[in-house]
């Protein structure tokens, strides 16, 4: 196994003790943060070509509030702004080799709710499993693995749409029918390779967009 089969996307997300994010908007604004990365990699493009090279997309969600937060805002990233939610994206580095700021973070704790009904869903929506219980920084990376299969599915064309409306994504969760057919018709789908939470080869979310349809991708 070389480097870059070990390489991982830092991803952040600010939970502030009186003022946490509403767990949909947490777990759409990591999606769009991992699609900021994909379109415009910018000064990282040979980091986030060698992490993708592979097939094995992983990612690690942390939280972070006062302090914590303002240490890892001065780190290269970039940061979503979607709602209640604020996370930052960092170029993905060795599992192993986190900066120090990033590694300190706590992965746990990440235990988010929604309090109001989240907006109305625009497309592409990307569906979480409702059979699966995942802590909300679990089904942040999920989402955001879902976000990028849809990206890898879809031309140039799509993706300059998609760029167009800010790149941005609907989290639901599915009926239990409901995902079982959009899983069937070939939609990207996400199984989870088990480092966490759930079992291997768990189907965790699925991506939905007219444009996918027929398309099969899964990692």
């Amino acid at each position: 196994m070389n480097d870059t089969e070990l390489m991982v996307l830092p991803l952040v997300v600010r939970i502030e003790r009186a003022t946490p994010p509403e767990r949909t908007d947490a777990l759409e604004a990591s999606a769009m943060a991992v699609l900021s990365l994909l379109d415009d990699p910018g000064e990282w493009a040979g980091e986030v070509d060698a992490w993708q090279s592979t097939g094995k997309i992983r990612k690690v969600v942390r939280r972070a509030r006062g302090a914590e937060w303002r240490r890892a805002l001065a780190l290269p990233g970039r940061t979503v702004e979607h709602r209640t939610a604020e996370v930052r994206v960092y170029p993905p580095v060795p599992l192993d080799a986190w900066p120090r700021d990033l590694a300190r973070l706590q992965v746990g704790g990440t235990e988010l709710a929604d309090t109001r009904e989240p907006a109305p869903a625009a497309s592409p929506v990307l569906y979480a499993n409702p059979g699966l219980e995942m802590s909300a920084g679990k089904a942040m990376a999920q989402a955001g693995h879902a976000a990028q299969l849809a990206w890898w599915a879809s031309d140039s064309d799509e993706r300059a749409a998609w760029r167009a409306h800010g790149l941005s994504v609907s989290v639901r969760t599915a009926t239990e029918a409901g995902f079982a057919e959009k899983v069937a018709a070939g939609l990207p789908v996400v199984r989870d390779a088990g480092f966490t939470e759930i079992e291997p080869g768990s189907c965790t979310f699925v991506a939905d967009a007219p444009w996918l349809y027929g398309r099969v991708a899964s990692s």
